[in-house]
């Protein structure tokens, strides 16, 4: 459960937030290593419940190899495992990905697709991942919404909602048009760095003043 403690948000408090985000980090994106709009799917797809820091260990040996649809697929599921064992669910991950490396081929051309729907339909993409190639590799202006983005959400008060579909919703109603874009990066950054679950390091936060968190750490 988020605990959460916010006074009634505005839009000239969350554009103060996004604007000192923004002086910060003027031009952030993720953490994950790519060069393709494949291989940042197959990077975001083993994200799921394991770190970045893993993630780029795995795909350092793995992309060399296996940078496109039809390598992965000559690859195989064995082959696929010997880079990604480290990571968990790596079995389930593997199997996912060598059918979506399959349905891309089949279907895509072996291009990743540019739509919702269509990301959404392969093994192992919900919506979080295809929000996130969607923004991240296609410069579409949604935001993804992971534990980190939902935990600030909540804590700061500027999109709080009970689902991750629906703090999603606001964070698109409410974040000023101008921020949309980076605001993702923006807000994961800051929860996994400094707003982090057990113990937010108020201290350093550079929206310290704006947040109306009760439970303020010094």
């Amino acid at each position: 459960m988020v605990a959460v403690y916010h006074r009634a948000m505005n839009a000239s408090l969350r554009r103060a937030i996004f604007e000192r985000l923004r002086a910060a980090n003027p031009h952030p994106t993720t953490e994950l290593r790519y060069r393709t709009p494949f291989e940042l799917l197959v990077a975001v797809i083993l994200s799921a419940q394991a770190t970045d820091v893993s993630v780029n260990l795995a795909t350092t040996s793995l992309f060399p190899l296996a940078d496109t649809p039809e390598k992965l697929l000559a690859l195989g599921e064995a082959g696929l495992i010997l880079h990604i064992r480290r990571i968990g669910l790596f079995k389930t991950k593997a199997k996912n990905l060598i059918a979506t490396a399959k349905i891309l081929i089949e279907r895509h051309g072996g291009q990743v697709p540019k739509t919702r729907e269509a990301l959404e339909a392969l093994p192992g993409v919900g919506r979080k991942t295809a929000n996130v190639v969607l923004n991240t590799a296609f410069g579409v202006a949604t935001i993804a919404v992971d534990t980190h983005i939902f935990r600030l959400a909540n804590r700061i008060g500027i999109a709080p909602g009970k689902t991750v579909l629906e703090v999603e919703r606001k964070l698109l109603k409410h974040v000023p048009a101008e921020f949309r874009q980076d605001a993702h990066h923006w807000l994961i950054l800051h929860g996994r760095y400094v707003c982090r679950a057990r113990k937010p390091d108020c201290g350093v936060c550079l929206i310290r003043d704006l947040c109306d968190y009760k439970e303020k750490t010094a």
